[in-house]
């Protein structure tokens, strides 16, 4: 099995990164992860579209998309899988031990793990924990992800797997690792992006496909929604049957099982919507 590494393939066993690379020390990185089915990546542009917003946001200099291309392609080549998380790390590089950049530039992975599909529902706690809608790194997708790593821990205790945080102002606001729908008297409703919310590549074409609105929701939304799914690139379109100790019966809904359908059906169609 091989991975990207600085330009150009190596087997995973040797590959080495420094234990000074900004993106180990002090979390100063940006990542993306993409689905490849069949050796073929899904909404690639999209995700390297936000793969270079997330850089800029962070102060990083800004990747060579051409060069984050052919590493996608290479390491799929290099091992197709029926599905497979395809995960693009882009650090600030070789740095001192401080929050200071070195000058030795970035460092850039592309790697690639095999997967399985999710289950067509699954169930979501939420947790005491906000998200900061005003934080310097709200809307980057970076690699400081241990609040993430925490509350999917807790999700895990109570047999879930996803967590589900409000923002400071009490609002709904996203998942660690997904974007939250509901459906409220038929209608897909969505947080927006101001909550503080990631802007899920999935999130963004089940807006385009489905008609969903973008609306402020309290965190309390969840005890009455008729519907309630998930977004993410490998949970594609998700239903939850189950929010806290709050069943949700018939799960997937009428509304969540045609937000499947169209997603699969329009996702078939065209690899790099």
């Amino acid at each position: 099995m091989k991975l990207w590494l600085d330009g150009g393939l190596q087997d995973i066993e040797s590959a080495r990164v420094s234990v000074f690379d900004h993106g180990l020390t002090v979390g100063d990185g940006v990542f993306e992860t993409v689905k490849a089915v069949d050796g073929r990546t899904f909404a690639l542009t999209r995700h390297l579209a936000r793969l270079a917003r997330s850089a800029r946001g962070l102060g990083l200099p800004e990747p060579d998309l051409d060069e984050v291309r052919r590493a996608c392609a290479a390491v799929v080549e290099a091992h197709p899988v029926p599905l497979g998380r395809l995960r693009i790390t882009y650090t600030g590089g070789h740095g001192p031990l401080g929050s200071d950049r070195g000058d030795q530039g970035p460092t850039l992975v592309v790697a690639l793990g095999e997967t399985t599909r999710r289950p067509d529902s699954t169930a979501v706690v939420t947790v005491p924990w906000t998200r900061n809608e005003r934080g310097a790194l709200t809307g980057l997708k970076t690699t400081s992800y241990a609040e993430n790593v925490v509350a999917l821990a807790r999700a895990h205790q109570h047999g879930a797997t996803e967590a589900l945080f409000a923002n400071t102002a009490g609002r709904l606001c996203e998942g660690t690792g997904s974007n939250v729908f509901v459906v409220l008297d038929g209608e897909i409703h969505t947080p927006p992006i101001a909550s503080g919310c990631l802007a899920g590549i999935t999130r963004e074409l089940t807006v385009e496909w489905t008609g969903a609105k973008e609306t402020d929701l309290p965190l309390d939304v969840l005890e009455r929604a008729d519907e309630v799914f998930l977004t993410s690139t490998l949970r594609d379109v998700q239903a939850v049957h189950r929010v806290d100790a709050r069943e949700l019966p018939g799960t997937p809904g009428p509304v969540t099982a045609k937000a499947m359908r169209i997603f699969d059906e329009r996702a078939g169609d065209d690899l790099d919507p």
